[in-house]
């Protein structure tokens, strides 16, 4: 699967975010974090701004739910204009179920797992999802520090999904800037989310330009 880029919303200026998706166009995807401040202690956007951003977006809305009760909300954000809706594992009642009511919505499914969440107890989702999210920080919060052990799960998912042969993107979000952005494309990761290591840079073009190529040199040294 090709390397994708999909910088984090939760790093740029709330108050110019049609302008700040602009300033990213050359990514492959807008991550946006939704926390409604039970499942995570942070309260971030809902349904009517994402609308909005599918609305004005350059790129394919990649929606990341950090809220209670997925199996309730997450088909709404897919009617919203979201491509794909990833909900965690630690959340959803009916975790199959609800995959599967995304899909017939037309969107790209994703289960997120916490640092703390074993890979294993989502090998019976993998037939069910296009996309498997390995948190490397802890949930909540952008510009943390990545945790080094995460990337021991990445390699995991990856032997798991060749072995298996299913077609699943594994996507790693937390603490990917220009010193772990290597580590985390070597694992095996093909989806990263970089929220700090972009937008907090004077130019998020350029810091991202950077970014893919450091990862790209890392493929091509396998």
């Amino acid at each position: 699967m090709p390397l994708r880029f999909a910088p984090s919303i939760l790093s740029a200026d709330f108050a110019n975010l049609e302008r700040e998706l602009g300033r990213i166009a050359s990514a492959d995807l807008v991550h946006v974090d939704v926390m409604d401040q039970h499942f995570v202690p942070n309260l971030t956007i809902g349904l009517p701004v994402l609308r909005r951003l599918a609305q004005v977006s350059p790129l394919p809305i990649d929606a990341h739910l950090m809220i209670e009760d997925p199996d309730r909300w997450a088909p709404a954000y897919a009617d919203a204009g979201a491509a794909s809706v990833t909900f965690h594992a630690e959340a959803a009642k009916a975790p199959v179920r609800l995959a599967r009511e995304l899909r017939r919505e037309g969107v790209k499914v994703g289960v997120a797992i916490n640092p703390g969440t074993p890979v294993a107890s989502v090998v019976d989702l993998l037939g069910e999802i296009d996309m498997l999210l390995v948190m490397s920080v802890e949930p909540g919060f952008g510009g943390q520090t990545f945790i080094e052990r995460t990337l021991a799960k990445v390699a995991q998912a990856r032997a798991l999904l060749e072995t298996t042969g299913l077609a699943v993107d594994i996507q790693v979000d937390g603490g990917v800037d220009p010193t772990t952005v290597r580590g985390v494309a070597d694992a095996g990761a093909t989806v990263l989310v970089a929220g700090a290591a972009v937008f907090a840079t004077p130019d998020p073009a350029a810091a991202l330009a950077n970014l893919r190529a450091l990862a790209t040199a890392q493929e091509a040294g396998r």
